[in-house]
């Protein structure tokens, strides 16, 4: 038993933040047992303190799309659109990663920057290689971090180097399904159909087949991009909507699942999202990068749409979960002003969607409410202050001006996270 003491600040709802001033937050095995203002007041008959003084103590953020393999092409091809963008530089770098040496030098860097930032906890794309994926999920498990990791699935609509048979999709997702087996191991697969327009129908029944086997969740793209939802059209002529597409093919909601982006999504997607519990991945920096748009993000929470929020690294050029929250409160009060989107998105709404609303999807994750998992971020906030702010004061001056510098501990499921390897 471990007890921490600190400014505790975390978001039980969307609509506020709840803060303990000097509060206390027992921990077992990896668990919340409890959180209380005195120490008394935790029932509690021994433990370890550990105090954090003056330093901010919050829940660990969790970036729900991330593309690994494209973590050095950040900032670069931000002129191109999406389809353009991928065929220009996306799939030339993601080819690559059939040398499994190259693919450690990237993917080693990749996880020691989430680490940085303070993500604990990650949804990502790898490519279509099994071998690389398998070492990018033993270094998520080597740095205790949390992640799930899927093996992009893709068979038309690509390079060559990057196209597979559904046979060999299948076999490379069964192995690596087959390692990382436990269900609550810290990182497991995700099945990854890339987008709908690079997979064929018999590639996307398969991907809805393994995770309704194997009980696995699902990650795609959805409603990115005007051109993109034309294209879908074409290729699903029977379907009514883009998510309908997936629907269709197990792909949507039949188990957990994360949709990026939901740019263009119409009502009548918005309403199968809601009703399958299909959760939506907001990525501001991607949208306005490549050009794609402004997710309706007021209306989907107010519609009841889970929401999480995503880097989109390469699309997106930032990995600090933070800057993404401050890029979301922003788009929001641009959408407010061009498209009269009301009411704009409160600091605590993107903090929720960072924390609580995207750790649900590993969990009881991202709350310090008991019975969650520990995530947390322990700041430093020393040389951002002057006097007589308040600790929401404090907290929003980091998010805006902060940096990893300031974030002095990091835990995953109770244990704290050193640095990992980089090399």
């Amino acid at each position: 038993m471990k007890i921490y003491k600190g400014h505790l600040l975390f978001t039980p709802e969307r609509t506020g933040f709840e803060v303990i001033e000097n509060g206390y937050v027992a921990v077992e095995n990896g668990r919340i047992v409890g959180v209380a203002s005195q120490l008394a007041d935790l029932d509690i008959a021994d433990g370890e303190l550990v105090e954090f003084g003056d330093r901010l103590v919050i829940p660990a953020m969790c970036d729900m799309h991330v593309h690994a393999p494209q973590y050095r092409n950040q900032g670069m091809s931000m002129d191109h659109e999406l389809l353009t963008w991928l065929s220009t530089y996306t799939f030339p770098e993601e080819a690559k990663f059939a040398d499994t040496a190259y693919a450690e030098r990237i993917y080693r860097r990749f996880v020691r920057d989430l680490w940085r930032y303070g993500t604990m906890r990650a949804a990502v794309f790898a490519t279509i290689h099994g071998e690389s994926t398998r070492l990018l999920m033993r270094l998520f498990h080597e740095a205790g971090m949390g992640a799930l990791v899927g093996k992009v699935d893709m068979d038309r609509n690509c390079p060559d180097a990057l196209c597979e048979t559904v046979d060999e999709a299948v076999t490379a997702n069964e192995s690596l399904i087959a390692e990382f087996s436990d269900p609550d191991g810290l990182v497991r697969p995700i099945i990854t159909p890339r987008f709908i327009p690079s997979c064929t129908p018999p590639m996307l029944e398969a991907c809805g087949r393994l995770a309704r086997e194997h009980g696995l969740a699902v990650q795609s793209h959805l409603s990115e991009n005007r051109d993109e939802i034309a294209l879908v059209r074409e290729l699903e002529p029977t379907s009514t909507c883009y998510g309908d597409a997936y629907n269709r093919y197990g792909l949507f909601g039949q188990t957990p699942t994360l949709m990026a982006h939901c740019v263009y999504s119409p009502d009548e997607e918005i309403e199968l999202m809601r009703r399958n519990g299909v959760m939506a991945v907001h990525c501001p920096t991607s949208n306005l990068n490549i050009a794609s748009g402004m997710s309706p993000v007021r209306t989907l929470l107010d519609r009841g749409v889970r929401v999480a929020l995503g880097s989109d690294i390469s699309g997106g050029h930032d990995l600090n979960m933070f800057r993404i929250m401050v890029y979301t409160l922003q788009v929001s009060k641009l959408a407010s002003v061009v498209q009269g989107v009301k009411p704009q998105l409160t600091l605590p709404e993107a903090f929720w969607c960072a924390t609580k609303s995207a750790g649900s999807f590993f969990g009881r994750v991202g709350s310090f409410e008991p019975g969650y998992e520990f995530d947390a971020l322990v700041i430093d906030d020393s040389g951002l202050n002057f006097d007589h702010y308040t600790l929401l004061e404090r907290l929003e001056r980091f998010i805006y001006l902060g940096d990893d510098r300031h974030i002095a501990h990091r835990y995953c499921r109770g244990m704290e996270i050193p640095e990992p390897k980089a090399d």
